[in-house]
This record gives C-alpha cells, structure tokens and sequence, in this order.
C-alpha cells in the first residue's frame, strides 16, 4: 500500500473479508450533538459483534493533550489504562448480514495518509457503498423527528432524506475529506448530518442514535437492533416533558421553536426549498433551554442518579 504500515497494526487471525460488503463510518470529533456518534458506536459494539480487523496507531493520529486517555485511580494506585480505539472491524446485523465498520476518534492527525489508507481498504474489500453520520445542533424543537441533511453522490437519498441543503463554508471533519476522496474515486457515498437540539445537545440523546441507525439503515440495507435505545428514548423524553411542562419559559420557547421548524417545512414542500430555514433570530439560545436542564437535573431526588440521557 502507499503509505506507511505504522498507520495502523492488522490484527493477527483476523476473520476473512468477503467482498462486496457495505462500509459504515463513525468518526467521534469536534461535533456529536447528542452523542450520535458514540452512542451508535457503543451500542454496536454491544449488539453487532463487531471483530477487529485493523487498529489505527493512536501515537501517529491522536493528540493525547486534546483528548486525554482514561487512567483508573483505586485509592493510592493505578489500576487501569484506557486508551482511545479506531478500528476497523467486520460486524454483523440483526439478521447476521455482514458489514464493515470504521469506529473510533476523528484522526487529528495525517488526514491524508488516514484517507488513503481507508480509500484502499475500500478497493481491496470491492467496498459497496460508503455511509457515515455525524450531528450538530440546530435551533430545532425535541418534539418533531429529527431532520436531515445529505451529502454525497446517492441522488436518491439526497432528494428523499435531506430537509435542508444550504450553501455554506463549515469546519471540515475527516469524515468530509474521506467522502470527498471516495466520491472522486468513484465509490458510492452517503454522508448523513443529523439537526439535533440544540438544547439538547450535550445530552446523552436517544433519539440521535435511533436516527442515525435508521439511516444507515436506509443506504445499507442492514437491520440493526435497537430494543434498548428505544426503551431509553421513552425514559428520556418522559423526563424532558416533564421538566418543559412544568416551566412556562421553557413550554414558550418551545411554542417557538415549533412554529418556526413547522413554518419552514411547510415552505419547503411548497416549492422545494429552504434556503432561510433555521433562522437563529428571535429563538431562544441552547445556553438558555440547557440551563433550564441543567438545573432539572441539579435537583432530582437523592438516589436517582441516572443522568438525562
């Protein structure tokens, strides 16, 4: 291969690869409104048996001062090292359906060595099609499914799944300069942005994996378990309105977010566009609704020590 075998370690005994497969990208970075990301990822890694294929070396793609690793402290010694994984797995659906999986951190480091890397990858496995996901927060109401936005060169997703196709310049991940690649290497690509909250975007959201799963599982084909997220989803929206009905600061900047997100999708079917859509003016800010939240949280009971989410 064309770049340094130091980027990554293959994993000794490795199950074989059958070609053709799917290819899904979970890249955790500077944005997972949510926790999309991560809590896809560890949620696969629980249900889809994902088996390790490649290790990505974290000395040439991580920057330990930025994202430190987990140290365990047990009193008056050190106990565990828990550093952080990109792999590169094959993993199966709920109807044993085999899937390639790239999980783990966003490089921040040798972006163009990592892409090149992934893009042989999807060469030798004659990698079917490309999906990845991330989130970000937007001036959206919890009380309406979670928009879209779709990038890539599957015409058919893009018009059937993309609620809003603005005309911006935006901090790129790698995850965009891995689908740049791949699509000018002539390989099918999906890449979902999920409008998440703001408000609740530094929850642990299950709604955000529950939409990211159902999105992969429209490019993919896959059937993926999700009993568990579905049953913390209830839990977690029962407390929300809880504490949004019993605020009327809260219930009236929700009234807003709702007409606005309402007014806009309205004007979108009409004529298809949605240039203004998600206008910040006059909406009530994340730090606003979040700390509304936060104090929620602040004075649950004693011994209810789950957190929102």
């Amino acid at each position: 291969m064309p770049f340094s075998a130091e980027l990554f370690d293959s994993i000794p005994g490795a199950p074989d690869v059958p070609t053709g497969l799917p290819l899904v990208i979970l890249l955790t970075g500077f944005t997972d409104a949510g926790s999309a990301v991560s809590g896809l990822i560890d949620h696969l890694n629980e249900t889809a048996d994902p088996q390790p294929l490649v290790v990505f070396d974290n000395d040439v793609l991580l920057d330990y001062r930025a994202r430190r690793p987990v140290i365990v402290f047990d009193q008056d010694h050190l106990t565990e090292f828990r550093p952080a994984r990109l792999e590169l797995s094959l993993a199966h659906d709920a109807l044993g359906q085999k899937f390639l999986l790239l999980a783990g951190y966003e490089p921040d480091f040798a972006w163009n060595a990592f892409t090149a890397a992934i893009v042989s990858f999807v060469d030798a496995f004659q990698v079917s099609a490309v999906s990845w996901v991330h989130s970000i927060a937007m001036p959206v109401p919890h009380t309406r499914p979670l928009g879209t936005t779709v990038s890539g060169n599957r015409r058919d997703l893009i018009a059937a799944h993309s609620v809003w196709r603005p005309r911006t310049q935006v901090p790129a991940t790698a995850g965009h300069l891995l689908e740049y690649r791949l699509i000018e290497h002539d390989v099918r690509v999906a890449g979902f942005v999920l409008l998440v909250p703001h408000y609740l975007a530094d929850t642990e959201y299950p709604d955000t994996v529950l939409a990211a799963a159902d999105k992969l599982m429209i490019s993919t084909g896959l059937v993926l378990r999700m009993d568990e997220v579905q049953q913390r989803r209830e839990e977690f929206l029962t407390r929300v309105e809880e504490q949004v009905h019993g605020n009327e600061e809260l219930t009236q900047m929700l009234h807003t977010l709702e007409r606005r997100h309402d007014a806009y999708m309205a004007g979108r079917d009409e004529d298809g566009d949605g240039e203004d859509a998600f206008d910040e003016r006059d909406l009530p800010s994340a730090d606003e609704l979040a700390a509304e939240l936060e104090r929620y949280l602040a004075n649950r009971r004693p011994g209810d020590e789950d957190k929102l989410g």
